[in-house]
């Protein structure tokens, strides 16, 4: 299991993870009112602006403080993890 730090601490795991989104459309907005009203919104920015929306198969729905971009680069740098935890050059 491969855990993906979200910012502040938090860690998230990557199997988990069905997408990583910007918060600024509005149907990203209506999917945050949604999931906030049925109790399945976490919010993870510590009282910051929300950059990133991260959409868990479970159908919980992850707020961060960090860009997708930033987010997508750490899970891209756990990609290049070998199980033993040393990284590999390439």
């Amino acid at each position: 299991m491969k855990l993906l730090n979200i910012g502040f601490g938090n860690m998230v795991c990557v199997e988990r993870i069905v997408a990583l989104v910007s918060p600024e459309s509005a149907p990203i907005k209506r999917i945050i009112q949604d999931v906030r009203e049925r109790g399945d919104l976490i919010d993870a920015t510590f009282g910051r602006r929300t950059r990133a929306v991260i959409v868990m198969d479970s159908g919980h729905v992850i707020l961060s403080a960090l860009q997708p971009e930033t987010l997508n680069t750490r899970m891209n740098q756990l990609g290049d993890e070998t199980p033993g935890g040393e990284r590999t050059n390439g």
